[in-house]
């Protein structure tokens, strides 16, 4: 594991496994970490350079008493793409993982990013005044504000472990792999509430719909029966980014909002596919 300092002073710990061809970028969602991405790793075409880093708050980053909004952890991402030296990458993020790449692209551009992969992250989590009934279901939001200070309040206080638990379990239909749920939920500690809750209200809060009409790179957008995010909100975004690609795993392949974990073999093949493509002639 290798560490960078940010220029706010936040240690993260990112690996690079300095592969050869495109790298690929991989973002974990809130309260986990790069160790989600244990089976793409190594499961994804031989000799792929692949980069993971916890984010601040994270696994074994550093968790400062500042940051922790969705814009400065993008600002982090251009940080460490710096620091590798990644003119051009292949970006992949799941669940606030995508949120981090919405606000990278909608603060710096596509320029680099050669093709996008979006995994099962709503376009807005929470249902924001001013959308109609219609928008909030097209975008998939999971709550209102309201429910959103109440989840905030509740994992901020002293109940915040059963919460988290439940909050875990519920990402998962019908009876989850023993394995994968504690592996979730040993992960999910690793953030303290100083820095999980305002990043979580933080991440609910925001509307990206206005940026996916923007991203101008080939995007595969990734959905999961059976997950807490419903399919329908991937169909949304997929249809909101132009030239989109969408790809839904039914219950019997997956059926939880963690894809890579309970089938690595069918994920990896799915993304490993798209990102292999040949480029359009021209484009």
């Amino acid at each position: 594991m290798k560490e960078l300092i940010t220029t706010d002073g936040a240690r993260l710990a990112y690996q690079d496994t300095g592969g050869e061809g495109v790298p690929l970028v991989m973002l974990h969602g809130w309260g986990q970490t790069q160790a989600m991405f244990r089976h793409q790793v190594e499961g994804l075409a031989p000799g792929r350079r692949v980069v993971t880093v916890d984010l601040r708050g994270h696994g074994k980053s550093g968790a400062p008493r500042h940051g922790y909004r969705i814009a400065r952890l993008s600002r982090d991402v251009l940080e460490l793409v710096d620091r590798l030296g990644l003119d051009r990458f292949d970006a992949l993020g799941w669940s606030m993982g995508v949120s981090v790449w919405w606000s990278f692209i909608d603060q710096y551009g596509t320029g680099r990013i050669r093709r996008f992969v979006a995994v099962d992250q709503p376009a807005a989590v929470a249902a924001v005044p001013w959308m109609t009934e219609r928008e909030q279901r097209d975008s998939g939001a999971i709550f209102d504000v309201s429910g959103l200070l109440y989840l905030g309040a509740a994992l901020a206080g002293p109940e915040g472990d059963t919460v988290l638990d439940d909050f875990v379990r519920g990402m998962f239909s019908g009876e989850p792999d023993p394995e994968v749920l504690a592996f979730v939920a040993e992960q999910i500690r690793s953030t303290p509430a100083h820095a999980g809750v305002p990043l979580l209200f933080d991440h609910c809060a925001q509307d990206w719909r206005d940026v996916l009409p923007r991203i101008d790179v080939p995007t595969l957008v990734i959905g999961c029966e059976g997950s807490h995010v419903h399919p329908d909100s991937q169909r949304f975004v997929a249809a909101r980014i132009p030239g989109a690609r969408l790809h839904v795993f039914t219950s019997d392949v997956a059926s939880s909002h963690f894809p890579f974990l309970e089938n690595p073999p069918a994920f990896n093949a799915v993304v490993e596919g798209f990102l292999a493509e040949e480029p359009v002639r021209g484009a």
